[in-house]
């Protein structure tokens, strides 16, 4: 292998890796991430709410098993109030799938990785 494939290898490698864990977005990144992917899906969370901690791992895994088909984000809602309160976020965890930009659905609640997984692959097959 020459010394540019073995670059290019190591460089998709590195983005893969990147790509397999949640975004953190706040108000500098939200909009750059949203729209710069054509699937992303933003957790709602806070530090001190126990079903965001619970759901947290699942969400971990998830990004890892739809890397290069869903980005996966997570956003507290007290670091970036207005951004919640623009989507209507009354309850945490929200999950909400954006779509080229787009909100087209949401989740709110802890709920079995199976489901979230569901609900990804209609969104997925739908849109």
């Amino acid at each position: 292998m020459d010394e540019i494939e073995w670059i290019r290898k190591k460089k998709l490698k590195e983005l893969m890796e990147k790509m397999s864990k949640p975004i953190k977005v706040d108000g500098s990144n939200f909009d750059d991430v949203i729209n710069s992917n054509e699937n992303v899906v933003v957790d709602f969370w806070a530090e001190w709410c126990g079903p965001c901690k619970i759901l947290a791992p699942i969400i971990d895994e998830l990004a890892k098993e739809y890397v290069g088909k869903v980005v996966f984000a997570k956003l507290n809602v007290d670091e970036a109030k207005d951004i919640a309160i623009n989507f209507g976020i009354s309850a945490i965890p929200t999950l909400i799938f954006f779509k080229r930009g787009k909100p087209v659905d949401a989740l709110v609640g802890v709920l079995p990785k199976g489901e979230i997984k569901r609900w990804i692959d209609r969104i997925l097959s739908t849109y």
